[in-house]
C-alpha cells in the first residue's frame, strides 16, 4: 500500500504573483494511494466482476486519489492467509467466502449452517437487513472491517466417482470442504470424509485424486473449470454461501469519514455487481457444465439431506448458542 500524502495548497508566490502552473504540476506528481484487493478466484469469475465494480467506484468517488490493484487466483494466498493479511496491513481489501471467516469472527459461523435459507431472495433479504449490518459490525471486534455482504451462491456437490442423489451416495467419498467446522460436520453426518484445504490447492488435489469431490456454487465450478477434473454434479443446494468484502483497519482507520464512506460505497457496488453475475450464472452455468461433459443430477429429494445434517445444528448451538440462529430464522420468515 502506498502511503497517501497530505493534501495541502501547493502554490508558489514569485514576485508577488501566484504561479498556479507549478501547483498543478505538484498535484499531478503527488502519489495516489494504491489499494490492494485480493481474492482466490480467476479473472473471469464473479469475484472479478465485483472487484472491477469496487475499483471503478472507488477511483471515481475519490477522483483518482485511490487506485485499486486486483490480485486474482490466490496470488496473495488462500482466504485465511488474506484475512490475516488484513489484520496486519499487508492486504487492504479482500473478497472472501465465509468459509474461513468463522475462525476469526465466530459469530459468522451461523451463516454456514446447511439449509438455513430457502432461496436467494430470502438470503439476500436477511443479509441486507439490520441483522446483516450487525454481523458486519462484529468484524470490528476482530481487527477487520466488514464493508458489505457479497455472494457466492448455493453450494452443490461434484465428484469424479458416481452420481449423488441421496446422502447414502456420498458415503466414504473424500470431499474437500472449506476450513470451517460447521461445513465439515455436515459432511460427516452424510457419511462423507470431509477434507478441509485452502481453495488454491483444490484443483490439483482433484486432478491427482487426493480428494474425490468438492462442493461449491455454480459460479465457482464454472470459473474454475472443474469439469476438467470432475464428472458428476448434484444440485443439492445444501448451503447458501455468502461472501464478504472486508477491509484492513490499518488502512481504513487512518482515513477521514468521507473517505471511509467511499470504501463502503465501493463495497456495496461490488456486492451488487457480484450478485447480478451470480444470478446470470445460475441461469446459464448448468447448461455450460453439461456442454463440457459433466453429468448433472437435478431431480434431488432434499429431505433426506436435511435430515442427515440436522445434528450439525445441535453441535453448532451447543458451542455457539441459539440466539443468533433464532434471530436469523425469524428475520428469514419475515422476508
Amino acid at each position: 500500500m502506498t502511503t497517501r500524502l497530505a493534501r495541502r495548497p501547493l502554490v508558489t508566490a514569485i514576485g508577488g504573483a501566484v504561479t498556479l502552473g507549478l501547483a498543478g504540476m505538484a498535484l499531478q506528481a503527488q502519489a495516489a494511494t494504491e489499494v490492494s484487493l485480493g481474492h482466490t478466484l480467476s479473472s473471469n469469475s464473479h469475484y472479478a466482476v465485483g472487484a472491477q465494480a469496487f475499483k471503478e467506484t472507488l477511483e471515481e468517488l475519490s477522483d483518482g486519489a485511490f487506485t485499486v490493484t486486483e490480485h486474482t487466483s490466490g496470488s496473495l494466498g488462500g482466504e485465511r492467509e488474506m484475512i490475516e493479511g488484513l489484520q496486519i496491513g499487508t492486504v487492504d481489501i479482500v473478497i472472501t467466502s465465509t468459509g474461513p471467516l468463522g475462525n476469526f469472527v465466530p459469530e459468522t459461523y451461523v451463516l454456514d449452517l446447511p439449509f438455513l435459507f430457502e432461496d436467494y431472495d430470502q438470503a439476500r433479504c436477511v443479509l441486507d437487513s439490520d441483522l446483516g449490518d450487525e454481523l458486519l459490525a462484529k468484524m470490528g471486534e476482530h481487527d477487520l472491517v466488514g464493508l458489505a455482504w457479497s455472494e457466492n451462491g448455493f453450494r452443490h456437490m461434484t465428484n469424479s466417482s458416481r452420481e449423488i442423489a441421496s446422502p447414502a451416495d456420498a458415503e466414504g467419498l473424500r470431499v474437500r470442504t472449506m476450513e470451517n467446522e460447521v461445513h465439515q460436520e455436515a459432511f460427516r453426518q452424510m457419511g462423507a470424509r470431509p477434507t478441509p484445504m485452502a481453495f488454491p490447492e483444490l484443483f490439483t488435489a482433484l486432478q491427482q485424486g487426493t480428494v474425490d469431490g468438492q462442493e461449491n456454487p455454480i459460479t465457482v465450478i464454472v470459473a474454475t473449470n472443474f469439469w476438467e477434473v470432475q464428472d458428476y454434479l448434484s444440485l443439492t443446494g445444501h448451503v447458501y454461501s455468502p461472501a464478504a468484502v472486508l477491509g484492513s483497519p490499518i488502512l481504513l482507520d487512518g482515513l477521514s469519514d468521507e473517505e471511509r464512506e467511499w470504501f463502503h460505497e465501493a463495497a456495496r457496488a461490488s456486492a451488487q455487481a457480484t450478485r447480478q453475475e451470480v444470478s446470470r450464472l445460475e441461469e446459464e452455468g448448468v447448461a455450460l457444465l453439461e456442454e463440457n461433459g459433466m453429468t448433472v443430477k437435478t431431480d434431488i429429494d432434499i429431505g433426506p439431506f436435511q435430515d442427515a445434517v440436522e445434528p450439525a445444528y445441535e453441535i453448532f448451538t451447543a458451542e455457539h448458542g441459539s440466539e443468533m440462529l433464532e434471530r436469523i430464522q425469524e428475520q428469514a420468515a419475515s422476508c
